[in-house]
């Protein structure tokens, strides 16, 4: 009997030390236990809040641990990154970035206290936000050919309003190739470019879709126009930039926003994140959801998201070094 019990009490040990050096081998097989936090570096309710809360809330639910969302904004969002960047590496804490955290900052600041290509280890890009060209409804123009009039005999009295760097450039590109001078009014978030319109702050703004899109409808704010061609079947109605400009060389520009986690996250545990994201953004009903909120769900893998960081780079180097954007 005695020998039965040792030998029980042996397997048991056993086995207890092969799945403690199983999960040893592999972090994510425990992962998660505990809350995880994901950053947003806006205020809520923008974009990146959007789509970090859907993810979170169907995440939590999928695993059983609560996923907090902390908006952290700010200097362009490096208020967020760096708390981001200076994280554990354990897969609790992930960083929901925009393009310019992970391209534009770069090339703005003298330095910056993160590396966009060596402090984040990639996950999956999540989405892409389709922004529009929008004025007051009540005191703006009707067209863009009606702003390019306005702005062409009042030289350099027009504002125009951006939350991000993107949406800055996107400025910078088309009042450089129509010849516009219209001067550029900062804003730390789209919501607060958007009320610097409804205030009277700045006359035109270039922001994301989903924000904007309630005061259209409520006839508060006018979209002039979209700046990608590939926006929904729902913005078949508001031309491209290029068309009502009637500058067909002008590029289409998109926000994109992408899911990392800091460097150093075990491979393991960006694959498991990676998947449940991507299991989520390709749900029908999530899917539904978000497009709804303007919001287009785009996945890929950690290591095409990462190619895609630096392909983005090389595209926007040239363009901010022409702008001369600088931001210290």
């Amino acid at each position: 009997m005695a020998r039965a019990v040792r030998f029980l009490l042996a397997a048991s040990l056993a086995i207890s030390a092969s799945g403690a050096a199983a999960a040893e081998e592999d972090p994510s097989a425990s992962f998660p236990n505990r809350p995880i936090r994901m950053i947003v570096p806006f205020p809520a309710g923008g974009p990146s809040d959007i789509v970090a809360r859907l993810i979170g809330q169907t995440m939590s639910q999928d695993w059983g641990q609560p996923v907090v969302i902390e908006n952290r904004p700010g200097a362009n969002t490096i208020i967020g990154a760096q708390a981001a960047a200076k994280a554990a590496p354990d897969g609790y804490t992930l960083f929901m970035a925009i393009d310019s955290t992970l391209v534009m900052n770069q090339f703005v600041h003298k330095s910056l206290p993160y590396d966009p290509f060596d402090d984040f280890a990639p996950i999956t890009l999540t989405a892409k936000t389709i922004s529009v060209l929008a004025v007051s409804a009540v005191s703006g123009p009707k067209t863009v050919e009606e702003l390019m009039a306005r702005a062409k005999a009042q030289p350099g009295k027009l504002n125009y309003g951006a939350g991000t760097i993107t949406a800055q450039l996107m400025g910078y590109l088309f009042h450089k190739a129509a010849g516009l001078d219209i001067v550029y009014v900062p804003f730390k978030g789209t919501p607060d470019t958007v009320n610097g319109l409804l205030t009277g702050s700045v006359e035109l703004i270039y922001a994301a879709n989903p924000i904007v899109a309630p005061l259209i409808a409520s006839g508060q704010v006018r979209a002039l126009a979209k700046l990608d061609r590939d926006a929904p079947p729902s913005m078949a109605d508001v031309p491209t930039l290029a068309e009502a400009a009637g500058l067909p060389d002008l590029d289409d520009i998109s926000v994109w926003l992408g899911l990392v986690a800091p460097k150093g996250t075990p491979r393991p545990i960006i694959e498991k994140i990676h998947a449940e994201v991507a299991k989520v953004l390709t749900d029908p009903a999530v899917k539904e959801k978000s497009e709804r909120t303007g919001n287009y769900p785009v996945t890929s893998t950690p290591d095409e998201f990462s190619a895609f960081i630096r392909k983005e780079a090389r595209r926007w180097e040239k363009v901010i070094k022409e702008s001369g954007i600088k931001f210290d």
